[in-house]
């Protein structure tokens, strides 16, 4: 009988300005998948809703605040994660107090979703893309 694998859970945010773009941060060097574009976000740790995991990896990354009622859940994507398999959660937020500043992360970029296609991003995040292309 095939062992299960660990689930890992990912929460990220499509953090939307008035114009539609959509901020990405580059992972840092040293990382797992350095250098690949993703949006923002992370894991949520034991004890934590998806959203206050959201709220907290947010401040953490780009110093901006979030109010948990303005993460709206959209879609997720899952990916085999070595020996975890990793659900990703992702919300949208059009809403936050502050200015997204590259806290964790070596360069930020706003981008619409079908320019997204031109980066390098995890796979996991590749779905989710696809996802907000054909978002309303």
């Amino acid at each position: 009988m095939e062992k299960n694998p660990t689930m890992l859970f990912v929460v990220a945010a499509a953090l939307t300005n008035e114009v539609g773009e959509i901020l990405l941060q580059k992972r840092p060097e040293g990382r797992q998948m350095a250098g690949l574009w993703e949006f923002p976000g992370g894991k949520v740790e034991s004890g934590e809703s998806p959203e206050s995991a959201l709220v907290r990896e947010l401040k953490e990354e780009l110093g901006i605040d979030v109010a948990g009622p303005d993460l709206i859940p959209l879609t997720f994507a899952s990916a085999q994660n070595g020996d975890r398999y990793m659900v990703l959660l992702l919300y949208r937020c059009t809403s936050w107090q502050g200015q997204p500043t590259a806290l964790e992360s070596p360069e930020l970029c706003w981008l619409k979703p079908a320019d997204m296609h031109a980066l390098p991003m995890p796979p996991a995040d590749e779905p989710l893309v696809h996802f907000l292309e054909n978002w309303p």
